[in-house]
């Protein structure tokens, strides 16, 4: 574990060292456009971190059974706008988000959780996907229960690696060249047991993959 996280903290960290130190070649005044180019490089690698640490921290929040489900009502539209727009700037080139939805009224679920999840699924979509392709993600109230899911045109997954895509610090042989720490889909997974969800995928290499996640919810009494 030590190892692991100190593998994938050591690459933004030296992001923001070079870019700090490549800063103070440009000191002219006509040389702005240098200096926002590696000020965006460190705001990169400091976001890269951040998440890097809230992924490590929730796995031990998980492991040590201080997580627990807070439902609270959730207007979905509001929800998903949200979180498409938090992970809009992660697109490439020519990428497109795409949303759908059929839920018209307040839900009870937590929020906090599933925001966390959308947000985790959608980035990687993005993440694993090339330039100028599309993005689609679909939800729908039915039956007490909130049905989302997410699909792209990205590098797929083996069938081998498809059922250990769970499993704490598995990562699929078609992401290897990627960075990523193998912890994103194991705390997901934990999640969705804490919500009494379920998640699911369909994938096909080079094609892309769907991931569909179903969560059980309570009627908000005004709906």
């Amino acid at each position: 574990f030590v190892s692991m996280a100190s593998h994938e903290f050591r690459t933004p960290l030296t992001t923001v060292l070079t870019s700090a130190e490549l800063i103070a070649d440009y000191p002219a005044a006509d040389q702005q456009p240098q200096r926002l180019r590696h000020v965006a490089h460190i705001s990169a690698a400091v976001t890269q971190l951040n998440d890097l640490l809230e992924e490590f921290l929730s796995v031990g929040r998980l492991e040590e059974g201080k997580l627990v489900a807070h439902p609270a009502t959730v207007v979905p539209a509001t929800l998903l706008a949200e979180t498409v727009a938090a992970v809009a700037g992660l697109r490439k080139t020519g990428q497109t988000l795409v949303q759908e939805l059929d839920c018209p009224y307040p839900i009870r679920l937590d929020a906090s959780l599933l925001r966390k999840i959308l947000l985790n699924l959608l980035s990687n979509a993005l993440k694993y996907s090339g330039e100028h392709t599309v993005v689609t993600l679909r939800a729908e109230c039915r039956e007490q229960q909130f049905i989302f899911s997410v699909q792209d045109q990205g590098v797929g997954i083996a069938p081998a690696d498809q059922p250990r895509l769970f499993e704490r610090f598995f990562r699929a042989h078609s992401a290897a060249e990627i960075p990523g720490t193998g912890l994103g889909l194991y705390i997901i997974a934990k999640y969705l047991e804490l919500m009494g969800g379920r998640i699911s995928l369909v994938s096909e290499l080079g094609v892309g993959t769907t991931f569909t996640v179903t969560v059980p919810y309570a009627h908000h009494p005004a709906a």
